[in-house]
């Protein structure tokens, strides 16, 4: 009898033991993997895409003990959209409790210049965000939206202050367009404010003529300079001839290069017709661009065009005779180029 009941006992423990060891594998064994893998949840996605990304990038390492733990503590209904990175040793209840959560992972989103109308930034940002392109083209273009934040549909895409951001996500575009507010307010700080103010510019046409600069150079020293040669045409009220500013109003995939009959498009943005800075910035200027802008280089020149070296610099002149020399200069040099190409 007493031989019966130990071999009871005996039994009763081993199943406790087994079924202790099942919880905790369940529960409490690390099992995520430390492969830093990016998990996307989508709003409206399954569970089940959900568990397939999450084992296709060897997040965890026991695939059937997560999907035990996460069916136990009835993840699939609480699941939070979001992006999420698991470290390496956690538990399953710990991997679980950061997608029942949506204790997410911020993304960085990195704002290019060079982005030249709404559409386009549209694009980028519903590549790289939760919301799509339409979302974000919609918010884009929220008259109201923009005029609450003290911005006109032609100066709306200078929220945009080029660097490299953290944002979560899953952010709506109305945030992400309020979160990019307050960044601009950040870098349009008291210095740079007063600096503006000084050189007798607004902010808004810090910004222009800065988009007009990076579209005449890429080439940093020589930012200053090109931004003195506009300074100074707006001081002497003369036409700021901006071939860049001509192509932003054709508005014509292809067309590179302006030509005599493009002078005479009518365009508010043609600085070739109408006087003084564009209402707006024709492309989204780095940060290098507009401290070129505000601390523009002072000097007497009034032209520049491309050198006969090809490297993206510049000759500047005084007076148009002296640029119609250098202008000469860079054509011969390109017609030899080109017959040299042609014989090859």
């Amino acid at each position: 009898m007493k031989k019966a009941i130990l071999l009871i006992l005996a039994a009763i423990l081993a199943i406790v033991a087994v079924a202790g060891l099942k919880y905790y594998r369940t529960f409490y064994k690390p099992n995520s993997v430390d492969n830093k893998a990016d998990i996307y949840v989508y709003e409206n996605g399954s569970y089940e895409a959900f568990l397939d990304s999450l084992f296709s990038n060897g997040v965890v390492a026991d695939t059937k003990s997560f999907t035990a733990a996460a069916q136990k503590l009835d993840l699939a209904p609480v699941l939070k959209a979001g992006h999420y990175n698991v470290k390496g040793g956690l538990t399953n209840k710990e991997i679980i409790r950061i997608f029942a959560n949506g204790y997410q992972t911020p993304v960085k989103l990195q704002v290019n210049g060079y982005i030249r109308t709404p559409e386009n930034m549209a694009a980028y940002l519903g590549h790289r965000l939760q919301a799509d392109s339409a979302a974000f083209i919609a918010a884009l273009t929220d008259r109201e939206l923009m005029e609450s934040l003290g911005f006109r549909k032609e100066t709306y895409l200078s929220v945009f202050i080029p660097d490299t951001y953290e944002v979560w996500w899953t952010i709506t575009p109305e945030d992400l367009i309020k979160r990019m507010k307050k960044e601009y307010d950040a870098f349009w700080n008291e210095s740079r404010r007063a600096r503006a103010k000084e050189i007798g510019l607004t902010q808004d046409q810090v910004m222009t003529l800065a988009s007009i600069v990076i579209e005449e150079t890429k080439y940093e020293p020589e930012m200053p300079t090109v931004a003195g040669v506009y300074i100074n045409r707006l001081n002497k009220g003369m036409l700021l001839q901006a071939d860049p500013t001509v192509l932003f109003a054709l508005n014509t995939p292809g067309v590179t290069r302006v030509l005599n009959k493009h002078l005479e498009t009518d365009s508010p943005y043609n600085t070739y017709k109408y006087p003084g800075l564009p209402p707006g910035p024709i492309t989204i200027a780095p940060k290098s661009a507009i401290e070129a802008v505000l601390n523009y280089q002072h000097h007497n020149y009034l032209y520049f065009c491309a050198k006969d070296t090809f490297d993206g610099r510049h000759n500047f002149a005084v007076s148009y005779s002296d640029h119609l020399k250098n202008a000469r200069a860079y054509q011969r040099a390109l017609s030899a180029r080109t017959s040299s190409r042609a014989a090859l």
